[in-house]
């Protein structure tokens, strides 16, 4: 089979194909030793692991099983599933107009119960105020050249936050200070949303923590992520959003988030903080 045609799809078969060889490897056996003890060609263990032919699911048991190395199953074959949108370029996802980028994860907020959120360039998306949704977006669509959709993209972003009326689900965000001091729109603007903010932390299904300049940090400020559940991450970069779903890189991202909100202000202390950014305005 030849590479895929997608750059990022194909690198992430030679990451998939590297790791069973390497687990083939640490078991110590030869690639015509796998064959036999999986029961197929010893030509199509050679395929799977230089990646010609991308393994199914039950390959990648089969192989784990022949080397004793059935705990690493789980995070293989979330790999493997990872579809060829895993990492795709914000330009073509914004392709078509902001709005389409705010429906398209509408089922998502729908079905998950528990939202993690860090950020440390922008107050998120589910806490932003219209004005400052515009102003945001309208940065994004000038400095990337996209369809001048705004207006409706900020209303699909306000309809895809009404998930946060419903009680049932929990939200939790970390921010880094900086976030309430970085102007991205007018004074008045952000003032009505740090006011905005305020009366966020009032509801009971959401937490928020701030986590000030001055404290002594355990993990260094990092780009922003959502986790979703326990099951999802996105995380994403200045040139494309990454879907993470193996075990392992939700674990660690999970972990991240922990840290993070072991150093953040809450009640009181965070309160302060953002009366401190609202004093700043003036």
């Amino acid at each position: 089979m030849p590479p895929h045609p997608s750059s990022s799809v194909q690198k992430a078969r030679e990451h998939l194909a590297g790791r069973l060889r390497e687990i083939r490897k640490d078991a110590g056996i030869s690639g015509r030793e796998l064959a036999v003890r999986c029961g197929w060609s010893e030509s199509k263990s050679s395929r799977i692991e230089n990646a010609r032919t991308p393994p199914a699911d039950s390959d990648i048991k089969a192989w784990c099983r022949a080397c004793s190395a059935e705990d690493q199953v789980p995070d293989l074959i979330a790999a493997n599933r990872q579809s060829a949108d895993a990492h795709v370029q914000w330009k073509r996802l914004q392709r078509s107009g902001l709005r389409r980028l705010q429906e398209s994860t509408g089922d998502l907020y729908e079905q998950t119960k528990m939202f993690r959120v860090y950020v440390s360039d922008v107050i998120p998306g589910f806490l932003q105020t219209p004005g400052y949704a515009t102003a945001l977006l309208s940065s994004i669509a000038d400095f990337r050249g996209t369809p001048d959709d705004v207006s409706d993209a900020v209303a699909a972003r306000m309809r895809r936050n009404q998930v946060m009326s419903n009680g049932a689900r929990r939200f939790s965000f970390v921010l880094e200070e900086a976030v309430l001091r970085y102007r991205l729109c007018s004074a008045e603007t952000m003032a009505a949303q740090l006011g905005h903010l305020l009366g966020v932390m009032d509801l009971q299904n959401v937490a928020v923590g701030i986590v000030p300049f001055s404290e002594q940090r355990t993990v260094w400020p990092m780009a922003t992520f959502t986790i979703f559940d326990d099951t999802r991450v996105h995380a994403d970069t200045l040139d494309a959003a990454s879907t993470l779903t193996q075990p392992s890189q939700v674990e660690l991202y999970a972990r991240a988030f922990e840290r993070l909100a072991q150093g953040a202000a809450r009640g009181a202390a965070a309160r302060s903080l953002i009366a401190g950014a609202l004093a700043s305005l003036d």
